[in-house]
C-alpha cells in the first residue's frame, strides 16, 4: 500500500482526546471506529506522520477494509478530511478540530440516524413498534445551556424521569442523554410517563443507542402517539402482527431484521389484516415446505395488485384461477396403438357367418 501523509488542523502536538469527541461522537460510534480515531490522534501526537492503511490494520489487529470503513465514517462526521488519488487510494488525512458547540450543533438527519444505527450496532429502524419514515425533513435540536438544564431538572417530573431512565440504561446519564430527554420534554412535548415508557420499550429490546431512541420518539410524535397508553397500544399491535406470522410459519424465535421489514410492508403498505397474512404464510409453507418470507411476499403483492381486501376476495381469485385452468385444458387425442398384434386388417362378421360357424361346431360334436 502507498504511504499516507498525516496532517492536522486545530489539533495540539500531544495526544489529546477532545471532550466533545467523548461526549457526542464516541457513544454512538462502533468501537473499532473509535480505536482508529484514537490511533490517528496518537500518531500525530508522537510525530509519526508516515503511516499506511496496512500499518494501521496491523497495529490494531484489524482488516484494511475495516480501517478504510472507519476513516470514511469519521470523514462523514467531519472529524477527518481525506484526500485520495485517481485510484481512490487515500493519500492524506487531515484531523479536524472541533468544540463542544460545533459538535452539538451538527444537524441530525433521519437518514443519517438509520445509517448509523445499522452500521454501529445490531439495531435497525425496522425493529421499532411503528415504522420509521426516512423521508422526513432534517431535525435540528437546540443545545440546552447549563442554566436551562438546571432550571428544567429542578422540575420534579423530569427529575423522576431521569432517575428511572438511569435505572433502565444501568449507568449514569451522559450529557447527550440529558439533552435528548429535555428535547423530548420541551420540544416533542412528551410527558414524563411517555419518556419513561420510551426508554423502557427500547431497552427491553436491547436498544440503548440514543440515535435509535430519538428515531423511535420522532416516529411516535409523527404518528400522533402522545401518551403512554397510545404507545403501549401501538407496540402491542405490532407484536401481534409478528406473533401471527411466527405462529403461521411455526417459528420458535423472533423474526429477524429482514423478516420484520417484510411484515411491516404487509401491514403498512399492503394494509392487510392478520388473517390474510396468515393465509399467505400457510400457502407458502405448503408450497415450499419452509417458512419462506420472500414467497409469501410475492403472494401478498399479487393479492394487493388484484385489490384483495378480505378472504372472500381470495376465494374469488381462486375460483377464477380454477376456471381458467379448466377452460384451457386440452383433451389429448388418442394415438394409434403401437401393439404389433393389432397392426393387421380387422375382419367383420355377419349374422350368417355366426350361424354357419355354429352349424360346423354342432356337426363336429356329433
Amino acid at each position: 500500500m502507498n504511504k499516507i501523509s498525516l496532517c492536522a488542523k486545530g489539533i495540539s502536538d500531544v495526544t489529546i482526546v477532545p471532550n466533545a469527541f467523548i461526549d457526542f461522537f464516541m457513544p454512538s460510534a462502533n468501537g473499532a471506529y473509535v480505536k482508529v480515531y484514537l490511533y490517528l490522534l496518537r500518531c500525530f501526537g508522537t510525530n509519526q506522520l508516515d503511516i499506511s492503511i496496512s500499518s494501521i490494520a496491523d497495529h490494531l489487529d484489524n482488516t484494511e477494509k475495516d480501517i478504510i470503513r472507519a476513516m470514511n465514517y469519521w470523514e462523514k462526521h467531519n472529524l477527518l478530511k481525506i484526500e485520495r488519488n485517481s485510484s481512490k487510494e487515500i493519500t492524506a488525512i487531515y484531523l479536524i478540530g472541533f468544540s463542544d458547540e460545533e459538535a452539538d450543533s451538527v444537524e441530525i438527519n433521519s437518514n443519517d440516524n438509520i445509517t448509523s444505527i445499522t452500521e454501529d450496532s445490531d439495531s435497525a429502524i425496522s425493529e421499532v413498534a411503528v415504522s420509521i419514515h426516512t423521508e422526513t425533513e432534517p431535525v435540528t435540536r437546540q443545545k440546552y445551556s447549563q442554566n436551562k438544564i438546571i432550571e428544567l431538572t429542578n422540575n420534579d417530573e423530569i427529575k423522576y424521569a431521569m432517575h428511572i431512565v438511569e435505572i433502565y440504561l444501568d449507568r449514569p446519564l451522559k450529557p447527550m442523554d440529558i439533552q435528548l430527554i429535555l428535547y423530548l420534554y420541551e420540544e416533542l412535548h412528551f410527558s414524563s410517563e411517555l419518556i419513561m415508557y420510551l426508554y423502557e420499550y427500547c431497552v427491553s429490546r436491547n436498544k440503548k443507542n440514543p440515535a435509535y431512541i430519538e428515531a423511535v420518539a420522532l416516529t411516535w410524535a409523527k404518528e400522533g402517539i402522545d401518551t403512554e397508553e397510545k404507545a403501549r397500544e401501538a407496540t402491542v399491535d405490532y407484536n401481534e402482527h409478528f406473533n401471527c406470522v411466527k405462529k403461521a410459519f411455526g417459528l420458535n424465535r423472533a423474526p429477524g431484521q429482514i423478516e420484520r421489514q417484510y411484515i411491516t410492508k404487509w401491514v403498512e403498505v399492503f394494509t392487510f389484516s392478520d388473517d390474510i397474512i396468515t393465509e399467505a404464510c400457510n400457502r407458502s409453507l405448503l408450497r415450499t415446505q419452509k417458512p419462506d418470507f420472500k414467497y409469501a411476499d410475492k403472494i401478498l403483492e399479487t393479492w394487493y395488485k388484484k385489490g384483495v381486501t378480505n378472504k372472500a376476495d381470495i376465494a374469488v381469485l381462486d375460483e377464477e384461477f380454477a376456471k381458467g385452468r379448466t377452460k384451457n385444458k386440452v383433451t389429448p387425442i388418442a394415438k394409434p396403438s403401437s401393439n404389433k398384434f393389432n397392426q393387421f386388417p380387422q375382419r367383420t362378421y355377419t349374422a350368417k357367418d355366426y350361424a354357419d360357424l355354429e352349424k360346423r361346431l354342432i356337426n363336429k360334436g356329433l
